[in-house]
C-alpha cells in the first residue's frame, strides 16, 4: 500500500480512509489537499475519484481546471475534453438545465466536448467509465488535432 501520488508507505488507517472517500491509495497529505480542493472548488467528489481511474489508466486529466467561465470538474485539454460529473438528474430544473446547455454552448464555441457522467456511473462502475472515456479520447484523437 503505497501513495498514488508521492509513493510513500500508507498506514492501515490513511489506505482506509482514502479507500473510503476516493476509491485510491493516498497519504493523509495528499488526501487532506484533495479534499480541500474538492471542497474549495464546490466539485463533486466523483470528479476525484475518476481523476484516479483515469490517471492509472494512463490518460492525465485536470481537476477542477478554470475554462476562463467556469471550473470544469475533469478536463483533458490535449483533445479538448471537458468532464463534468452530474448529480441530481431526477431535480433538474429548466433553469438549471438551460445554465447547462449555455455552458456546454460556450465550450464548444472554444473548442471543446462537454461531456457528461452521472455520479453514481462512477460510483459504481468506474473502471467501465474509465474505458468509456479513454475511448472517446482515443476517438477525438483522431478527429482532432492534438495540441
Amino acid at each position: 500500500m503505497i501513495c498514488l501520488e508521492c509513493k510513500k508507505k500508507l498506514s492501515y488507517l490513511d489506505h482506509r480512509e482514502s479507500i473510503e472517500l476516493f476509491q485510491t491509495e493516498l497519504c493523509s497529505a495528499h488526501r487532506k489537499r484533495l479534499e480541500r480542493l474538492v471542497n474549495t472548488n464546490q466539485i463533486p467528489r466523483e470528479a476525484a475519484i475518476l481523476y484516479y481511474g483515469l490517471v492509472q489508466a494512463g490518460v492525465k486529466p485536470m481537476l477542477a481546471w478554470w475554462d476562463g467561465k467556469n471550473t470544469v470538474d475533469l478536463a483533458i485539454s490535449r483533445v479538448k475534453l471537458n468532464i463534468e460529473v452530474d448529480s441530481g438528474y431526477e431535480s433538474l430544473s429548466h433553469e438549471q438545465a438551460l445554465n447547462d446547455l449555455e455552458a456546454v454552448m460556450h465550450s464548444f464555441k472554444n473548442g471543446f466536448t462537454t461531456i457528461r457522467i452521472p455520479n453514481f456511473l462512477i460510483r459504481n462502475h468506474l473502471q467501465e467509465s474509465v474505458q468509456n472515456i479513454v475511448g472517446i479520447i482515443e476517438g477525438l484523437k483522431l478527429n482532432v488535432r492534438v495540441v
